[in-house]
């Protein structure tokens, strides 16, 4: 089959956003809600395990009805953020489901409130649901009375929700201006940013200096829409719910102890050098006495292979059908299905991302292609996402999909199928030491780079309970970067801007560390696999078959990995400095 780069089909949810069927599923969901309110006397102390069972089943039913409505605005809204009629849809379906959200609150409060030893009894007939229904008591000692809860629900409707939406739209309508050869151009930020990666080290910087001249404008703005947002976490978060602080939040809603976070950021911080190293040897490959920042993704080579939409689905679909044919297989359902966004275009949302909306519907991915090796990667990574969907789509809506952390093992052991197939089929010495490169380039971009936007997240936290500004957050962020990049970069001062330009910290507060996570984590896996070859495969698609039916710990645990050991994280950096000393030898 040949693949163009198209938009994707979203009929499998509604045919449009003003159609018959949209209209009959609110009203249809309507008449759920309606029917599950009905079971709120039944829910006794000794309620019988047949009847429990039955409204978790209802409770299910109406969460897949939510998640298509939702799942439809949203990526209606990603396809086109300048959309009106799919800005006036967002905004109808958040109303809607705080609403639905508060008429169902019931259910989880008395289930957080029953006595462990009812609690215990339920959960061992509960089958697939006991994952869910155990994680729903770790909230217990955060949560509000039902009055409050519903409250915070209709606040974030027109309070948190809005200000991510108002971010989004306002940078999502930038264009950026660069002129190439003596043209200028008219860009997205995503054809913006492959100007990062480009050989000419001029038309690199003026890249980055666009970007942030661009972010800087509307610098005040963007900065205090996270301040707003870092507030709103801070009042809900630790103010309301008690959590010890606000990483520790994100930390509970991923199901990962707090000093594991803690350990993977401690040992990161100590591995700085080997990436700082990694600078020095590009710097003297690009002929440089020292990198600047708009240096570190220069290709090393003058290699500019490019690959079409075509040439990718093949490479990506080869790779993982090289590793095991069911994993092929099901990346290649997105593509027939027409469920890949792989066309750039204004007004899409920038970047790439993998959407679950329920486990009978195959995910949706968008990406931004324009046709380099790094976008073959993404399609690689986000095409994984949808892979570990899938492996898991035997579970409830519930436990289907798994916490961020381990959210992102398959999507980078797809990169580094990938990467190795690649390097299996290239002949031109240049193009392979390039794509070596490519290789601690994206650790740096998933690990380290993550690992310092979680710090910085940690201290501007921390700083705005002081009452700090805009201008501070700016200065502090400058600093993260020094101490990231030590002596080896050259930091100029608009990369102070770099924050703003972040949509993760607005999206979603403390995100970030799963990239390391997973990183480092697939590190291990995928040395693992280099050892055992087949031995590993069953192990390796039994972690992505668990979906979110188990505690990250215990997942990982069954595999033989203790992510409480700082050993372990200091394992996936000893990967990357065994790869940066090949680098040196060359």
């Amino acid at each position: 089959m040949v693949y163009a780069a198209t938009k994707w089909n979203l009929d499998n949810l509604f045919p449009a956003v003003d159609s018959p069927e949209l209209e009959t599923a609110f009203k249809h969901l309507e008449a759920q809600i309606a029917e599950f309110e009905e079971s709120r006397p039944d829910l006794v102390p000794d309620i019988s395990a047949s009847k429990f069972l039955s409204i978790l089943a209802e409770s299910e039913q109406a969460a897949r009805a939510v998640y298509r409505i939702d799942g439809f605005a949203s990526l209606l809204f990603s396809g086109d953020t300048q959309d009106q009629a799919a800005k006036a849809l967002m905004g109808r379906v958040q109303q809607f489901m705080a609403e639905m959200e508060n008429r169902t609150l019931f259910f989880s409060l008395w289930w957080k409130d029953l006595d462990d030893g009812n609690a215990r009894r339920l959960m061992d007939v509960s089958g697939d649901y006991r994952y869910y229904l155990d994680a729903m008591r770790l909230f217990k000692p955060h949560t509000l009375s039902e009055p409050e809860e519903k409250i915070v629900n209709l606040k974030n409707v027109t309070g948190v929700n809005a200000l991510i939406t108002l971010y989004d739209t306002i940078t999502n309508r930038y264009t950026f201006k660069l002129e190439v050869g003596g043209v200028q151009h008219d860009l997205t930020r995503g054809e913006l940013q492959s100007f990062f990666r480009e050989s000419n080290p001029q038309i690199r910087a003026r890249a980055y200096q666009e970007l942030f001249r661009v972010y800087a404008q509307d610098g005040p703005i963007l900065g205090q829409l996270y301040q707003t947002r870092v507030r709103d976490w801070q009042i809900e978060n630790v103010n309301l719910r008690k959590h010890a602080s606000p990483l520790a939040a994100r930390n509970l809603f991923n199901d990962i102890p707090d000093d594991v976070v803690e350990t993977l950021l401690e040992v990161s911080r100590k591995n700085t050098g080997i990436f700082q190293r990694f600078f020095k040897v590009k710097a003297r490959v690009l002929g440089m006495e020292r990198l600047r920042r708009y240096d570190i993704y220069a290709p090393v080579s003058k290699a500019s292979k490019t690959y079409d939409i075509n040439q990718a689905a093949d490479m990506v679909l080869e790779s993982f059908n090289q590793f095991e044919s069911r994993i092929g297989q099901l990346a290649r359902r997105v593509l027939d299905e027409n469920h890949l966004d792989s066309e750039v275009r204004k007004g899409k949302r920038d970047g790439a991302f993998c959407a679950t909306i329920t486990p009978d519907l195959t995910p949706w991915v968008l990406v931004n292609y324009q046709n380099q090796a790094d976008d073959v990667a993404t399609l690689a990574h986000e095409l994984g996402h949808a892979i570990h969907s899938m492996l898991a789509e035997h579970h409830t809506v519930f436990t289907q999909g798994a916490s961020l952390p381990l959210a992102e093992t398959a999507s980078t052991f797809g990169e580094m199928m990938l990467v190795d197939r690649l390097l299996t089929q290239e002949s031109d010495p240049s193009v392979r030491r390039d794509m070596l490169f490519r290789q601690v380039d994206d650790a740096y971009v998933t690990i380290m780079r993550q690992i310092y936007f979680a710090m910085f997240e940690k201290q501007a936290h921390a700083m705005l309970q002081s009452n700090a500004s805009v201008d501070d957050l700016a200065a502090a962020y400058l600093e993260n970067l020094k101490e990231q990049f030590g002596e080896t970069v050259e930091i100029s001062d608009e990369f102070k801007w770099e924050w703003v330009a972040i949509p993760h910290i607005y999206h979603t507060p403390f995100y970030v560390y799963a990239y390391a996570f997973g990183q480092l984590l697939v590190f291990s896996l995928y040395q693992q696999f280099k050892i055992e070859g087949e031995a590993f495969k069953p192990r390796y698609l039994q972690i992505l078959s668990a979906g979110g039916s188990e505690s990250p710990e215990s997942i990982l645990s069954r595999a033989g990995i203790n992510i409480h050991s700082a050993t372990f994280w200091q394992g996936g950096f000893d990967v990357i400095s065994a790869l940066v000393d090949q680098l040196e030898n060359l």
